[in-house]
């Protein structure tokens, strides 16, 4: 009858296999427990097939296997699991021991000697895992603050990006209002088209794309009044969503005449992504709402008389 032996193999497989996959430290309780009981309980299905007396010291190879077990379990931040692990396997061999006429205190003789490496697990527990905690608490203070400058100094760049877009966009009109002269017509409206556009970016900061911004611009130069206000729902959206959005968007401005054209990407989980209002005096009110396909759907058209 072997097959105890073959659960025991199978049983320090499985506790071997825990030490290393099972990623919490320290163990949770219940695979802490396991542990522990898995030592006594190899010992005993082992040493209930042996020759009495055992013809070779490494017959009793749970033993070892379960001292093994209880070390890394000191590691791994289970000290107590770990004594309770080897108490018991030392119990169990003294039980043993003394049922088949070796002696109680052979029993404890054989197995009490697991008891140094366990001492020697116990003094790292103690010791060498708290350093190694402030380690690794330093290491993670280091790379939260590194992410936090990082953060810092992308929103400065990103900061710096906008200054200078800004200063290009800006100087130029800003050099001809402060030059003596009345301004003119043209000047007026490339006043009113720069406030328009800056506006854009600020509440639309989504719909920011070159395309969609020189669409918008020749509409309102066409007297199209422009709205746009961006709730966020492309931020999560894939890449590719963006460009067929954004031609959308301008294919529809390019079509306006009159009127108004409000454009509004809705927030994040809503069934659409974007609607277009169009109110053109001569055609009345045009509505489409866009789906997270780009696809437009339910296109309504009101005649205003």
């Amino acid at each position: 009858m072997r097959w105890p032996i073959g659960a025991a193999l199978v049983i320090t497989f499985a506790v071997t296999i825990g030490l290393i996959a099972v990623r919490p430290d320290p163990l949770p309780v219940g695979i802490a427990v396991m542990m522990a009981l898995a030592g006594p309980l190899c010992c005993a299905l082992v040493f209930c097939v042996l020759p009495i007396p055992p013809t070779s010291a490494a017959q009793l190879w749970p033993l070892g296997t379960g001292t093994a077990t209880a070390t890394y379990m000191c590691v791994r931040g289970r000290t107590g699991a770990a004594w309770i692990n080897v108490l018991a396997m030392i119990a169990v061999t003294a039980i043993w021991s003394a049922s088949t006429g070796q002696g109680f205190l052979h029993g404890v003789g054989i197995s009490v000697i697991n008891l140094g490496p366990l001492l020697m697990a116990t003094f790292f527990a103690y010791t060498i895992r708290p350093a190694a905690r402030a380690i690794f608490d330093l290491r993670e203070e280091s790379t939260r603050r590194i992410a936090t400058e990082a953060a810092a100094t992308a929103a400065l760049v990103e900061r710096d990006e906008q200054m200078q877009q800004l200063d290009q966009l800006v100087r130029p009109i800003l050099s001809t209002i402060a030059n003596p002269e009345q301004l003119d017509s043209t000047t007026k409206l490339e006043c009113a088209l720069l406030e328009a556009h800056l506006r854009d970016k600020l509440r639309a900061p989504a719909l920011d794309q070159p395309s969609v911004a020189a669409a918008a611009r020749q509409a309102r130069q066409r007297g199209v009044e422009v709205v746009m206000v961006d709730d966020h729902g492309l931020d999560d959206d894939d890449d590719e969503i963006g460009p067929r959005l954004f031609s959308l968007v301008s294919t529809e401005l390019g079509r306006a005449e009159a009127g108004t054209v409000t454009i509004r990407i809705l927030p994040p989980h809503r069934q659409l992504l974007a609607t277009i209002l169009a109110y053109d005096p001569a055609t009345g009110i045009r509505r489409l709402e866009i789906d997270h396909n780009v696809a437009p759907t339910f296109p309504v058209t009101q005649q205003i008389s």
